[in-house]
């Protein structure tokens, strides 16, 4: 199998998964067509199928006319989402099975960002759409905290090697925010290091993996007493700096030496 990232918008992925003996490949999170019928061309694959992590235009503002392209085809979203998202004919639900491209799959739902936010696992990957970032993880659009934060906590339940394909290019100015929640933690400046020498390279930042996630995440680090001092909550429930580090970063800007203004 075969996970292709496509840059779209101004900062989003989509992402195109295929295997080398199936014409047909599935398309995440189609913010923008133009990029998957150039990839499709260019590769001689047609469209079997979209799976929408959620219901924002700028994850699904493709779908009409990828579907308006390949009639009839497969758009999955949450249950939620059915009526929010134009040309959805299958809806899924929290553990429910999925095959793409012949290999088997799941779903989990992971609201907070938004309330029909659904998170794919396919063949060791999760695609996260605005739940779970590089080093962040989405605003509370329609959730609250607390449920953003329980949502997280079952992603984190998967195994470290997990590949996390994440919907934005924000890794970078997360990463800063993370050194600011904790600047003695060697992992975040590591990951910084490496990321400045793929994006000069003209890589992206995605996917990560879980395990770097734990190292580096500030949200699924609420755990750390270094976090925790920056806050100044050191006994605070794991809810609470959560909902804390979520309204930081909200209202958060970098000074020029990286630290908030």
């Amino acid at each position: 199998m075969l996970v292709t990232a496509l840059r779209c918008l101004q900062d989003n992925f989509t992402y195109v998964l295929s295997v080398p003996d199936q014409a047909g490949v599935w398309v995440v999170d189609p913010g923008d067509a133009a990029p998957v019928m150039q990839w499709l061309k260019r590769h001689e694959r047609t469209l079997a199928g979209v799976y929408c992590t959620h219901h924002h235009r700028d994850h699904i503002a493709g779908v009409a006319a990828l579907v308006s392209a390949w009639p009839g085809i497969p758009v999955v979203a949450h249950r939620r989402d059915q009526v929010r998202i134009p040309h959805v004919n299958q809806s899924v639900d929290d553990g429910q099975a999925l095959h793409l491209c012949g290999l088997p799959g799941s779903v989990l739902h992971v609201p907070g960002h938004s309330q029909g936010a659904c998170v794919l696992l396919w063949q060791g990957c999760l695609f996260s759409g605005d739940t779970l970032f590089g080093g962040g993880c989405g605003r509370l659009l329609e959730g609250t905290a607390a449920q953003l934060h329980a949502s997280l906590q079952r992603l984190v339940r998967l195994p470290a090697d997990t590949r996390v394909y994440f919907g934005h290019e924000y890794t970078e100015m997360n990463l800063t925010f993370a050194a600011w929640c904790e600047p003695a933690n060697p992992a975040i400046a590591q990951r910084q290091h490496r990321l400045r020498e793929q994006l000069a390279a003209g890589g992206d930042s995605t996917p990560s993996t879980l395990g770097e996630e734990l190292q580096t995440n500030p949200f699924l680090r609420t755990a750390s007493p270094e976090l925790r001092a920056t806050l100044g909550l050191p006994d605070a429930s794991a809810e609470t700096v959560f909902a804390a580090l979520r309204e930081a970063r909200t209202h958060w800007q970098p000074g020029p030496s990286g630290a908030q203004r």
